[in-house]
């Protein structure tokens, strides 16, 4: 059995001499460790300086072993790892401000605890803080790439996982468009009433809902990038050019994003109504007081309540877009770039919209049974070349 190696120590080595008997090095004390040896610089009488040395060189071994185990799971506060993202990270995201939100209802919730506490158990206990397992999800989404970037910063050498929520599944609630005009009207014409007597004031508190709903369901933009839209060239805000009729979504400078921001034309429906906000001397398509509005999800709802319809939100006025797309016939790929997506994305949401939806297929169960094994030839060779365009397109 190998022996237990012994743990820094002082040795004194020797004096050294020439052949001829002569110094050529002092004995010194000299600080052994194993196999490694490290002089103290202290002769056979200094003692008191040789132990001095020993010390510091004990300091310095357990400095360095306290670092290395830091990089240990259960060394590392969360808070730390949150902190690090929100610092060089989080401030580059295109929603930084959401981004920041999210962070502090992390720390709310992980603080006081390290990397090791994360699991299973843990996460589904954030799902119950937060409230809804999509909102949890969106959350667990910023710690899990905090997590991922405090490791390859080296801060770690451990893979440390977040179990997610399930997903849920897509909302497949979209608005007709005498429900669109039923919330653009409410929107409106409603008026502030006095709480004192109960009369109506001369204030409109939701014409900026209504403008909303306008931008949202002819582009079907995003809520924040609609309510981001000026009307003329601000920095670090999408553009809608009214003379031209384009609309930048995307801020000129800023990185795409996995939710793509590309630049589509204006539907004439909406163009004529920002061409008269602006005249009037409106900045934004989206304002309160001269100011653009960060989120009107308040106000939307107020909205959505008054005019009898409760399940409907922001982000339905997107899905309401691409279902009128879809119901229109207009070409898929089109379609989808409008919106953003590709379009397997848009074939998997509203593909079902589209008038030649499975049309094929219900022809054939139509036909007699005499022909349904019998397909003219143009037919077949119509149908071939249609297959063929789709998979060339894909490509």
């Amino acid at each position: 059995m190998p022996a237990k190696p012994k743990g820094p120590r002082l040795w004194l080595r020797n004096a050294r001499r020439d052949k001829d008997g002569r110094v050529t090095h002092a004995a010194v004390w000299v600080v052994r460790d194993g196999k490694y040896q490290e002089s103290t610089g202290s002769g056979r009488s200094d003692r008191v300086g040789a132990e001095r040395k020993l010390e510091s060189y004990l300091n310095r071994k357990h400095a360095a072993q306290a670092k290395k185990s830091a990089r240990d799971p259960d060394q590392i506060p969360v808070a730390d790892v949150l902190n690090l993202y929100a610092t060089n990270v989080a401030p580059n995201h295109a929603y930084a401000r959401d981004s920041a939100h999210k962070i502090e209802r992390l720390l709310a919730f992980f603080r006081g605890k390290t990397l090791n506490d994360i699991n299973g158990d843990l996460c589904r206990e954030f799902a119950k803080f937060r409230g809804t397992d999509s909102g949890a999800r969106q959350d667990l989404v910023v710690l899990r790439a905090a997590i991922n970037y405090h490791r390859k910063e080296g801060h770690c050498h451990k893979v440390v996982g977040v179990v997610m929520p399930d997903k849920q599944p897509s909302r497949e609630r979209w608005c007709t468009r005498s429900e669109v005009a039923r919330l653009i009207c409410t929107a409106w014409r409603t008026k502030r009433v006095d709480p004192r007597n109960g009369e109506p004031t001369a204030l409109w508190p939701w014409r900026h809902v209504a403008k909303f709903l306008l931008v949202t369901a002819y582009t079907g933009t995003r809520p924040a990038a609609a309510c981001a839209a000026a009307l003329e060239p601000i920095e670090g805000k999408g553009f809608m050019d009214v003379e031209r009729g384009i609309f930048y979504r995307r801020p000129a400078g800023s990185r795409e994003t996995k939710k793509r921001r590309p630049p589509v034309p204006l539907p004439m429906r909406l163009l004529a109504h920002l061409r008269r906000w602006s005249r009037l001397g409106q900045r934004f398509a989206v304002e309160w007081n001269g100011q653009p509005v960060h989120d009107c999800d308040k106000a939307f709802r107020n909205v959505a309540l008054a005019a009898g319809l409760p399940d409907v939100t922001p982000h339905v006025m997107r899905h309401t877009c691409g279902t009128w797309l879809a119901q229109s016939g207009a070409p898929i790929w089109q379609s989808a770039g409008f919106l953003g997506m590709t379009v397997q994305q848009f074939e998997a949401t509203y593909g079902h919209h589209h008038p030649d939806y499975m049309r094929e297929a219900c022809a054939a169960l139509d036909r007699p049974p005499q022909l349904r094994h019998r397909i003219p030839a143009t037919k077949r060779e119509q149908t071939l070349s249609n297959v063929t365009k789709i998979l060339n397109h894909s490509r």
